[in-house]
């Protein structure tokens, strides 16, 4: 059954698109989290160990909730890798080593091209869309995203 919650099917499957998109690049950024999780090497190994365990957990939850947003909406989430690798703009592969600052150079470059992309979603689903609920619900995303990459960019000083 549709909802019917004052936003146009046309507009609901559009919002849910870009929320696909979204659900993509998080599953990825979670992934390369939980590479670095388990990858890191170095001295400062064990810090960097459950940093990263405490940052993909943050990102298990974001995944969550945007497939959760995306029922609400009455469309179904991806839930396949290879849809996530078809709609996602992240790379998965990791081009740094397996140190800490490597790591976190890379999962920060992915945090703020994913902040990037939320600030422009937060517009489009309030006035192309006319979506105030999604355009509230990014800009939470997005707050946590910049929130996430102050933690990573603080190692980098």
């Amino acid at each position: 059954m549709e909802p019917k919650i004052g936003i146009t099917p046309e507009n609901l499957s559009k919002v849910a698109h870009a929320l696909n998109t979204i659900l993509a690049d998080e599953f990825v950024l979670y992934t390369k989290t939980r590479n670095a999780h388990w990858n890191v090497e170095g001295p400062d190994f064990h810090s960097k160990h459950l940093f990263f365990e405490s940052q993909y957990q943050q990102l298990d939850d974001i995944m969550d909730s945007v497939a959760e947003r995306i029922r609400s909406l009455g469309h179904y989430a991806p839930a396949t890798l290879k849809s996530f690798l078809e709609l996602t703009h992240l790379s998965e592969v990791l081009h740094s080593s397996n140190t800490g600052t490597g790591f976190i150079a890379e999962l920060l470059n992915d945090h703020e091209s994913l902040i990037i992309r939320l600030r422009a979603y937060v517009n489009i689903f309030a006035n192309d869309f006319k979506d105030l609920g999604t355009s509230d619900y990014v800009t939470g995303l997005m707050e946590t995203h910049e929130k996430m990459a102050w933690m990573l960019r603080s190692h980098l000083k």
